[in-house]
């Protein structure tokens, strides 16, 4: 019988820290193969981009298994048929999965932010939490080496603990934003141009992006970054990338060195049983998915799981925080017709401006806009009565041309400081339609965030009624959890796997290399230590590269 393939690695997900792996692994010439749940997608092949919402079937509302649009770029969402997740009682966590090449780099609003020399040493600084074994100098070199390879743009402001980048030229502010911009400044809020991972100026072969503003379908030029169009089409093009989609992974399979050999996955269009050898693994899967792979890697060796002789697989998770406010702006009614168009997201946003020293939270959040007469789909404006308009025919086509445009609404997105109350586990009972174990999550706010939420809410209400503007909901109260957002709903779980200089505290060294087996990585929002007040892709791209560099190394060295 003829002997299988033995790949240098096999990585497990295709989304940021997947992609990045695979980009960085196969350009320093070793075999790699990937293991993706879903199917192929290339948003410069599949993008419906220019398909006008009018022109489709359910006019861009929501449909089942696209939460976001019925041509948004990623399918998935947080109930998918066949997988389902528990909770424990009193918890109220939804999990988000992609299930598609490129996971959530479909998804995401593409903000580019870099974590901060603070957001590195919490609890040095406030006592809460936990510290990372690495510093912002540790990560900086690949935040340098990403912000190149995949562009973003931005300004460099100078402001300590938001760095600045190698940015290219951001867009000018939409009227609504310009708006927003002076309103801040009469508050002493920070309003900056945003930063996406859109390019504004051509790079690697990529067009610049038209402005069509439709990130959220997938960039057919790759204007914007997805995995599959910036990381793995070049890393297939090297000829060392073997891509394997629809295939579930089950497990890490370990040899009696307790050393993994390889991964086992079910076929999902057979559904077969099948496995992949490799002399690395690297699991890229998203935190909550990584941990329920290294939970469900039972063996003689490893009882608990995979890599959990610490019992820290599943804990420490965190998301997030977040809360909305949107409201009717008179000045912007009957405006002057005009484009409105732009990248898919904001022009401006305000990173966190405050001492919380002088607050009742301890830890800050960023301020996300949004606004202006996109492409209108189904459900927008929220009903045209809010704004006492409505009527029949002619009457109310006037009073949809009037008050469009009219509503600016502001999204908070915060740091959550971790606990030992939130967490995942298996289920004892439940399994999938694939046979695996599915995750149990239990989940609690503290006051901590709480408190942010409402610190949230009355930031944005002063920014609504500094724009001379109407508030939509009147403010939530302390038994409303002060328009929190229940946890998984941002979509920015992070943990599970964390990253540490004692074994019996964390699960992966510095390097993202599991303490209990040398040959398995992690290459995505698992390792992460704390959250920040910034989105973490751009931490989850930049880790991965600087674990795949350190597995290059290892292997040159012999050690792995």
């Amino acid at each position: 019988m003829a002997q299988r393939q033995e790949y240098d690695v096999c990585i497990i997900g295709s989304g940021a820290g997947g992609g990045m792996a695979a980009y960085a692994l196969t350009k320093a010439g070793a075999r790699v193969v990937m293991l993706e749940a879903g199917p192929k997608w290339f948003a410069s092949h599949d993008s419906k981009m220019m398909v006008p919402s009018y022109a489709t079937p359910h006019r861009g509302a929501a449909i089942h298994g696209r939460p976001f649009g019925e041509f948004d770029a990623c399918d998935g969402g947080w109930e998918i048929d066949g997988e389902p997740y528990t909770r424990a009682p009193g918890t109220n966590f939804s999990w988000w999965r992609a299930r598609m090449l490129g996971g959530r780099t479909n998804h995401w609003g593409r903000i580019s932010l870099r974590f901060g020399p603070d957001d590195f040493r919490g609890k040095t600084l406030d006592g809460l939490g936990d510290d990372w074994p690495i510093g912002y100098d540790d990560v900086k070199p690949y935040y340098d080496n990403i912000d190149r390879l995949i562009g973003l743009f931005g300004s460099n402001e100078g402001l300590r603990n938001h760095p600045d980048g190698i940015f290219m030229p951001p867009p000018t502010p939409r009227c609504h934003e310009l708006l927003v911009k002076k309103a801040s400044d009469s508050l002493n809020i920070t309003c900056i141009p945003a930063r996406l991972s859109v390019i504004t100026k051509p790079l690697n072969g990529r067009q610049a992006c038209h402005y069509c503003g439709e990130c959220n379908r997938g960039c057919q030029v790759k204007a914007n970054f997805s995995s599959p169009d910036v990381l793995i089409d070049p890393a297939l093009k090297t000829g060392k990338l073997t891509l394997i989609t629809n295939a579930m992974a089950r497990e890490v399979t370990v040899g009696p060195d307790g050393l993994a050999n390889g991964v086992s996955y079910i076929d999902k269009n057979t559904g077969a049983d099948e496995h992949v050898r490799a002399r690395v693994v690297v699991l890229s899967a998203s935190a909550c998915e990584t941990a329920r792979l290294l939970l469900n890697s039972k063996s003689s060796k490893f009882p608990n799981g995979l890599a959990n002789s610490s019992g820290m697989a599943g804990k420490w998770l965190t998301d997030t925080t977040g809360a909305s406010v949107s409201g009717f702006i008179p000045s912007m009614v009957d405006h002057i017709p005009h484009n409105h168009d732009g990248v898919g997201g904001m022009h401006v946003y305000m990173p966190w401006w405050l001492d919380n020293k002088k607050l009742d939270f301890p830890r800050g959040y960023h301020i996300e806009v949004w606004g202006g007469a996109g492409q209108p789909s189904s459900g927008f404006m929220g009903g045209i009565q809010r704004y006492n308009g409505g009527g029949y025919g002619k009457q109310l086509k006037a009073d949809y041309r009037k008050y469009y445009g009219a509503t600016i609404g502001f999204d908070g997105r915060g740091e959550m400081i971790p606990n030992e109350a939130s967490y995942c586990e298996l289920d004892p009972t439940t399994v999938d339609k694939f046979g695996i174990p599915v995750l149990r999550f239990h989940w609690k706010f503290a006051e901590h965030e709480y408190n942010q939420a409402k610190h949230m809410q009355e930031t944005f209400r002063s920014l609504i009624a500094a724009m001379g503007g109407t508030v939509f909901s009147p403010m939530p109260t302390r038994e409303q959890n002060y328009g929190l957002a229940a946890g998984g709903t941002i979509i920015h779980e992070l943990g599970g796997a964390r990253m540490g200089s004692d074994p019996s505290k964390s699960v992966v060294n510095a390097n993202c290399q599991a303490h209990d087996v040398k040959n398995l990585f992690v290459a995505d929002g698992s390792p992460f230590v704390t959250q920040a007040d910034k989105n973490p892709t751009w931490t989850i791209l930049a880790l991965a590269w600087r674990t795949s560099d350190y597995i290059t190394q290892q292997r040159k060295a012999g050690a792995i």
